[in-house]
């Protein structure tokens, strides 16, 4: 049992490791696209801030601020409760393909993932991982059964296995199983895997809206 925490240790160690590296890195990197982007959000709606944050529930139910490229119009959250009852996914998740609240710009960086990439800030922070399961919301995880809670038992991630298994076509439940999965087997060499497998969402999945 003490080899095993060891293990498990030096994977956690070596994980965050590899999130700091990879987070500063990265938005090193992508902060050229970082301006267009933020010009290109303004340009079509310059009454709403370029960044979108929100609470979100990561390890052992802890919120936390999470941070993404604002892809709806300024006042989308107001909107919810009228969608509500057009959710085209199943379970605590809300979805909508067509959804009336997204921009231009905000679809076309929902499509290729780009509005995901201010999440390497909370990579930074320790917030999140680059991979693990996705963090839900609070009213999402005030649905949950102790089952579901599961997946709070680890930090959740930017990508994972249920982002590159489908993503928006899988259901709440399929979602919940997948990431038990995840969390059951995780280890570098499932990270390194699920990463290199979302550069291929980042290049336009159409399981992405």
């Amino acid at each position: 049992m003490q080899v095993v925490n060891a293990e498990k240790k030096s994977y956690l160690f070596l994980k965050r490791c590899v999130d700091i590296i990879f987070s500063i890195v990265g938005l090193a990197l992508l902060s050229p696209l970082f301006v267009i982007i933020a010009l290109c959000i303004k340009c079509e709606d310059s009454r709403g801030p370029i960044f979108f944050s929100q609470t979100r529930v990561g390890k052992n139910e802890k919120q936390f601020t999470m941070y993404k490229f604002r892809s709806m119009v300024s006042d989308a959250e107001k909107q919810l409760d009228s969608l509500l009852s057009k959710n085209e996914t199943t379970g605590a998740l809300f979805k909508m393909k067509n959804d009336p609240r997204i921009t231009r710009i905000g679809r076309f960086i929902r499509k290729t993932s780009i509005d995901e990439l201010p999440q390497l800030v909370n990579v930074l922070k320790g917030d999140m991982s680059l991979v693990g399961p996705r963090p839900p919301l609070p009213r999402e995880v005030r649905q949950y059964t102790n089952y579901h809670k599961q997946r709070l038992l680890v930090t959740p991630g930017c990508t994972g296995l249920w982002q590159v298994s489908g993503r928006s076509n899988v259901g709440f439940e399929e979602m919940v199983k997948l990431d038990l999965e995840y969390i059951y087997r995780r280890n570098l060499v499932c990270d390194i895997k699920i990463v290199f497998r979302t550069v291929f969402v980042l290049f336009g999945s159409k399981n992405a809206y």
